[in-house]
């Protein structure tokens, strides 16, 4: 029988290679503290975001250097720009920019020029039926006249018409009428303070037919002054009517308040705008009889 070392042996070699095998290594690791202490030295702080100032007034361009025209060379040149264009269709257009803070009053008003500007405008009147008003707003010209029947159309959403008026009588029927929600988003609502709560019809019927209305927004006014086919003599004696109602407004406004005409622009419907320099005719324009009629 063998003895039992003889079988001890080749057993341990065995044994050996298999254990050693199915030992885990154990892996190097960095301990965590200096883990921490490694990524929170090499970590650059975040400098905090600096807040843009905004700026409470609008931005206005250096017009220094820049080209401006007379009022005869801009006419020029814009009908360069309509050649083959209807004369009564095409109309000239005013850009007046201000410097003025954007939280500020803005310039608003109607203005009949001198020479005006054929438009197609649908006056609406609030007066009591077959009244002496209601009978001067039809021959005025006004396309709706009534009360409840004005206030069930506009209800029920056909409001084709471009400015309505209230009579003095009818202002209490209006306030409870409700229609001030649909018609103040569209700025037709009217009222006392911009002049479309009268008692007398007729006369602001007819104003208003052959008015213009100008608003500001963006620090900037903008309105027709004329036709393609007008004179330049007519288009001087609109921008200047235009211009003196501008300045009358800013006159008008708080003292307290910084609004100074900043740039003047003449455009049309399909020409660029041109900067006018505030001269009638240049050194070298073109007669101004040259710039009226077809093209």
């Amino acid at each position: 029988m063998a003895h039992p070392r003889h079988l001890i042996a080749p057993l341990s070699r065995i044994a050996r290679p298999s254990i050693a095998l199915a030992r885990p290594e154990v892996p190097r690791l960095i301990p965590n503290t200096f883990q921490s202490i490694r990524c929170a030295a090499n970590k650059t702080p975040k400098t905090p975001k600096r807040k843009k100032k905004v700026s409470s007034v609008f931005r206005q361009y250096d017009l220094r250097n820049a080209e401006q025209f007379s009022l005869v060379d801009a006419m020029h040149y814009i009908r360069a720009f309509e050649v083959g264009q209807n004369t009564s269709s095409v109309k000239y257009e005013m850009h007046v920019r201000f410097r003025t803070l954007k939280n500020g009053p803005v310039v608003r008003n109607r203005l009949r020029l001198p020479h005006a500007v054929k438009t197609d405008m649908k006056i609406c009147v609030i007066a009591p039926p077959n009244s002496k008003a209601a009978n001067e707003a039809r021959a005025a010209g006004a396309i709706l006249v009534g009360e409840e029947t004005v206030f069930e159309q506009i209800r029920e959403g056909k409001i084709d018409f471009d400015r309505c008026i209230c009579h003095t009588e009818s202002l209490q029927k209006l306030n409870k009428s409700g229609i001030a929600r649909i018609l103040g988003p569209r700025g037709l609502m009217p009222s006392s303070k911009m002049g479309t709560v009268v008692a007398n019809i007729g006369s602001t019927v007819q104003d208003m037919v052959g008015a213009s209305e100008y608003r500001e927004r963006m620090a900037v006014v903008r309105m027709a002054v004329g036709q393609l086919g007008f004179t330049p003599q007519q288009m001087q004696a609109n921008i200047k009517a235009f211009m003196d109602s501008i300045k009358k407004d800013v006159a008008q406004l708080n003292d307290r308040i910084n609004k100074e005409i900043h740039e003047v622009v003449l455009s049309s419907t399909h020409a660029p705008g041109f900067t006018l320099n505030g001269e009638f005719k240049g050194a070298n324009s073109i007669e101004p009889q040259l710039l009226a009629g077809p093209l």
